[in-house]
């Protein structure tokens, strides 16, 4: 599991974005966690993306959990709410497997 926190901004993105991937080489399945998160911009969802896209080249399962507030209403306004899986909480997110 990845628990991001703060703000996903042009300032901490490529971090974000190095956390996921490393993420994405080492597990079967990602949960990122979003409860910590207050706001995310362009650049951390293109982050987002790129973790995603890894995943599924890699046959990695990979999912967000506990997303509320800013970061929902802009992956909501982006339409990436169908895209990606979400889940409510991190045991759900867990439980499934994303």
């Amino acid at each position: 599991m990845v628990a991001l926190h703060g703000d996903i901004d042009l300032l901490y993105s490529a971090h974000a974005r190095e956390i996921l991937l490393k993420a994405t080489d080492e597990a079967l399945a990602v949960v990122v966690d979003l409860s910590g998160v207050g706001m995310i911009d362009s650049s951390g969802v293109a982050s987002l993306i790129e973790a995603y896209q890894t995943a599924k080249s890699l046959n990695t399962r990979f999912g967000l959990v506990a997303v509320g507030g800013t970061p929902l209403r802009v992956l909501q306004v982006a339409r990436l709410e169908k895209i990606f899986p979400m889940y409510p909480t991190v045991a759900d997110g867990v439980a499934a497997k994303a």
